[in-house]
């Protein structure tokens, strides 16, 4: 470092003026001869924009000026700001091959107060033999390694590379105020220094030391912890490709009562011919050091004191070599009360299930946090650790505040004979393992699959289920998220305390129990859902809903923050108790969605009349609020809509009891008098005919022995008129028939009408299928009622009808044809004769 101390003379030697030119500062450069040492001014990348700057020398204008040993040049810049334009580089190399290399600390020369105002860097360009290990100290403050891009706070930055034989190889890029505090090289060294235009400074801030025994790698990098903290650091070359087959250390410091834990930010594998690459590690107390890990595997945690951890590579595929690279983080923390504690997972009976837990996304205002950490078997220590089915975990929690952290589950439950699963039920409960942990449940997702087009899925709450809505939030621990497994769509969020029974859902789908509080593990008990398969749905959901009396029931349509998924039809099965009636209300006068293709429509069915009424949600406005003193479906069907005009719907039933209004009233008093009336006519008639049987004994009428009821032979012939005979003449006249015109008029002329064949739709039991949607080609809105009330019609005639027939006195001799036809029969016609 001879050299440093002779330095480079630079003298002011005064103003210049140039031709036109502003007043500068002019500079005299004066490299000694032997010092090694060169300075060189070239543009910045990139050149600032706006007129060009230059350098003056002997009054010619240059972009870049080299100054030699043993030269000696005078400056001055065309340009009063010329640190937007030039950068200077003074670089020192030293030659450690032919005798000892310089010990001690690394001085500026010149000092930077007396070089020209730009952007600064300083080079010591180290060579050394491969059997030579060369050491950069630096002393406080230390170092922090960064990732290329960043930039240091204060501007002042090291970059510090490394040699294999003729390869410069990139060991890093530091900033002040770290934890590195010395990196051994071996086969020389080269540090660059730089520092911004503005600052003063006199000092390197680091030492070489000459080692005489080899390192054995590439570098060892020594990162030392004088308390609670975090390191930040990458192999040599990040991002670009690790050389092949070599080896990297580092080295860290710990304090006893501490713990350290390792964390791989991110890293990449290359494509190996031979050996293996990995990482080492020495850990203080370990009986199998060194312990080995892949690049892909969760590292140590909750170490105690001192440990070194090694990068080691591998030969490489010459065609595809791939790329070797790895950033890591250290935490060293207080280790922690849980860090005791043990906690088992059994998963070793369960198929289909993960568990995660990993950090909740926190803002902290502290400099520095304390990391949360998971270990398998209190020593394979992450951020976070993903448990799977078929075995049985064990573990430790290496956290501060493990509010931190957070559990997320996923289990599934599939179908795969529909003749198995079939009517079968499956309890959606959280285990009792995870909520035995320390650590708050997030959310636990069960995935329901069905074989397509075979079997939909029916969920049951063990309580009724409230929708969140704005109107009405759910303000419990916890609720359902009811969507596709794919999460293309969702039924919307449930919470206990509403008016929905169960929800019935075509295909795959997914049911994830979320949490809001702490206060859930109060409320465990309450959560229960029970899933079901049954047969294949038309419809992608069915909701049955009992409204509450006492409040509104506010229903709203799939997927309502993007939208009903397109060509897709939902409908509500509301209930209405039979002493209380309905009201239907929209939230909104119109729809608002806009079709591309296909229509979107609204039914409303009442389900005792089978009355429809369609709704063309794109064309017509939405009903007024109306009553319904039956349970009725609300179907909604979508089309495919402008992505801009989306179907969301909402709206809410209320009960109230039941009233009679005026007309109402009027005509029930009016048919209550009928049928009093039509009782009273009948009890009458029954009297008096018991009464007349009474008087006259069994016979209820006359035999006309003149009546001939044999077939007659001549069917057309009828010699005596009607009424020339007696035939139509009765002896008995039932008073039935003399106060039948009464009924008659009391009963809008019903009693005695002749019955007619009319089309009796089914009366029984209904309301399990929703109605259909309307054909596609329909636009106006329609009412379809049902033939259910037909003509009131009289009972048929019965065989015991009380006709009786007059029975006039035979006349004797008399031979006369009175036989009266009572059946009027056509015989066919004989052929004629040919």
């Amino acid at each position: 470092m001879a050299g440093f101390h002779h330095g480079v003379h630079i003298a002011l030697l005064g103003a210049l003026l140039l031709a036109g030119a502003l007043r500068t500062e002019a500079s005299e450069i004066v490299v000694p001869p032997g010092s090694g040492m060169t300075v060189l001014i070239k543009q910045g990348t990139p050149t600032a924009a706006g007129r060009p700057c230059y350098i003056i020398v002997a009054r010619r204008q240059v972009t870049m000026l080299l100054v030699k040993p043993g030269e000696k040049v005078s400056i001055v810049f065309s340009c009063p700001d010329p640190e937007r334009y030039f950068v200077l580089e003074i670089q020192k190399n030293i030659d450690c091959m032919s005798g000892l290399c310089p010990l001690g600390e690394v001085r500026l020369q010149p000092p930077t107060s007396e070089l020209p105002r730009l952007n600064r860097t300083f080079i010591w360009d180290v060579k050394a033999h491969k059997s030579v290990g060369l050491e950069l100290q630096f002393p406080l403050p230390r170092l922090r390694q960064i990732a290329p891009g960043e930039k240091c706070q204060d501007g002042t930055s090291y970059s510090i590379s490394g040699r294999i034989d003729a390869t410069v190889v990139q060991i890093g890029t530091f900033c002040s105020n770290g934890t590195v505090s010395r990196i051994k090289t071996q086969e020389g060294v080269k540090v660059a220094l730089h520092l911004p235009w503005f600052l003063s400074r006199n000092t390197s801030g680091f030492n070489i030391t000459n080692r005489s025994s080899s390192i054995k790698r590439l570098c060892i990098i020594e990162s030392v912890f004088e308390g609670e903290g975090s390191a930040t650091l990458m192999s040599a070359n990040y991002p670009e490709a690790f050389p092949e087959d070599e080896l990297m250390t580092w080295q860290f410091v710990i304090p006893a009562h501490l713990r350290a834990s390792v964390s791989f930010l991110n890293f990449s594998v290359s494509n190996c011919e031979r050996k293996e690459e990995r990482v080492e590690y020495y850990i203080p107390g370990s009986t199998t050091n060194p312990e080995v890990f892949k690049l892909g595997d969760k590292q140590p945690g909750n170490m105690a004191g001192n440990f070194n951890l090694s990068l080691q590579g591998c030969d490489q595929d010459a065609q595809s070599p791939g790329i070797l690279r790895l950033q890591f983080q250290v935490l060293v923390q207080h280790p922690q009360n849980e860090s005791n504690k043990t906690y088992v997972i059994d998963l070793s009976q369960e198929r289909s299930m993960s568990l995660t837990i990993e950090p909740r996304h926190l803002k902290h205002g502290r400099k520095f946090v304390p990391g949360c950490f998971v270990c398998l078997e209190s020593r394979t220590c992450s951020t976070n650790v993903t448990l799977t089915a078929g075995s049985k975990h064990t573990i430790s929690f290496l956290c501060d505040d493990l509010t931190r952290l957070w559990v997320n589950a996923e289990k599934t439950i599939s179908c795969l004979d529909p003749r198995y699963c079939y009517k079968r039920s499956y309890s959606l409960r959280v285990p009792g393992y995870i909520l035995q942990l320390p650590v708050e449940l997030r959310d636990f997702s069960w995935k329901l699959l069905v074989p397509k087009d075979q079997l939909s899925l029916v969920i049951v709450p063990a309580q009724k289920l409230q929708q969140h809505t704005q109107e009405r939030v759910c303000n419990t621990s916890y609720s359902y998220l009811v969507g596709s497994s794919t999460g293309s769509h969702d039924f919307g969020y449930f919470c206990l305390g509403g008016s929905i029974e169960r929800i019935l859902v075509k295909e795959n789908s997914s049911v994830t129990l979320r949490t809001f509080t702490s206060s859930f593990l109060q409320d465990v008990s309450r959560q229960s859902l029970t899933v079901s398969f049954i047969p294949n749905l038309k419809e992608e959901g069915i909701f049955t809903v009992t409204p509450d009396t006492t409040s509104k029931v506010y229903l709203r349509t799939p997927n309502w923050d993007r939208g009903m998924p397109a060509l897709s039809s939902v409908s509500w099965n509301i209930s209405v108790p039979r002493e209380q009636e309905a009201y239907l209300t929209f939230y909104r006068e119109r729809s608002g969605v806009v079709c591309q293709s296909g229509r979107a429509y609204m039914i409303i069915q009442e389900q005792q009349s089978q009355a429809e009424e369609i709704f063309s949600l794109e064309d017509d406005i939405l009903p007024k609020p109306r009553c319904y003193h039956h349970s009725f479906w609300v179907n909604i069907s979508n089309c495919s809509p402008a992505s801009s005009k989306q179907l969301n719907l909402l709206f809410w039933v209320t009960l109230t009891p039941r009233t009679l209004d005026l007309p109402v009233i009027i005509i029930a008093v009016v048919g209550g008098g009928v049928v009093l009336l039509t009782v009273l006519l009948l009890i009458i008639c029954l009297l008096k005919k018991k009464k007349k049987q009474l008087n006259k004994g069994p016979v209820v009428g006359i035999y006309n022995g003149h009546i001939n009821t044999q077939m007659p032979r001549q069917p057309r012939k009828f010699p005596k008129g009607r009424a020339d005979n007696d035939s139509h003449v009765y002896a008995v006249i039932d008073d039935c028939m003399v106060y039948g015109h009464l009924l008659q008029e009391g009963s809008n002329g019903s009693f005695l009408r002749p019955e007619v064949d009319t089309y009796r739709p089914f009366q029984g039991p209904m309301g399990d299928c929703p109605p259909s949607p309307p054909p596609i080609g329909s636009r106006a809105p329609t009412t379809k009622l049902s033939n259910d009330e037909a003509l009131p019609c009289a009972p048929p005639e019965s065989e015991s009808e009380p006709y009786t027939f007059s029975h006039p006195h035979p006349h004797d001799g008399s031979q006369r044809d009175t036989d009266i036809p009572l059946l009027e029969t056509q015989q066919p016609e004989k052929p004629a004769a040919e």
